[in-house]
């Protein structure tokens, strides 16, 4: 698969990096392409006009969007930009985290954005690719060879309970 760009992963701040760092694991195992912005929703609206403006043009198919606080990056994003929007909700602060989990998942009609957990930034890697996955058969295939790993290791865990001599169901 071509590594082209695909993703467009954004921070409202660099303090985030290390929450959305699981993120940057899952594109590059399914060798999805990406590229990382800096840029705040209320601290540089210009930029980031500028950057949604400019993804469809680049060939970026998806944009993951992390903020924590008040959170707007996702929903900007998502109004200006016409392509899947991912928001990271990010812990900080006195709510820890509810606060951007509110603000992402509340969006108003007409402005979608997808909404993982707090600090899920693995999780928004796998829906990201999920969502390339429709129109790219290898991607589709190697997402279920980790989706078949998974199980595996679930079916493994159990296996080894069921040695220790805990009565596990039989499967």
């Amino acid at each position: 698969m071509d590594k082209h760009v695909q993703v467009g992963v954004v921070l409202g701040s660099a303090s985030d990096l290390d929450k959305v760092k699981p993120l940057f694991g899952v594109l590059d195992e399914f060798e999805v392409g990406y590229e990382l912005a800096v840029i705040s929703a209320h601290r540089t609206p210009e930029l980031l006009d500028e950057y949604a403006r400019s993804v469809s043009s680049r060939g970026v198919k998806i944009i993951i969007a992390a903020a924590g606080l008040s959170a707007a990056l996702p929903g900007v994003l998502a109004s200006l930009a016409d392509i899947p929007v991912i928001g990271i909700p990010i812990s900080a602060g006195t709510l820890d985290g509810i606060d951007a989990l509110l603000s992402i998942s509340q969006m108003p009609p007409g402005v979608p954005v997808a909404c993982v957990g707090i600090d899920s930034a693995k999780n928004a890697g796998l829906l990201a690719v999920r969502i390339l996955s429709l129109t790219d058969r290898s991607l589709a295939e190697k997402l279920a060879g980790y989706k078949q790993a998974m199980a595996g290791k679930v079916a493994e865990a159990m296996r080894n309970l069921k040695e220790e001599g805990y009565p596990i169901w039989d499967f």
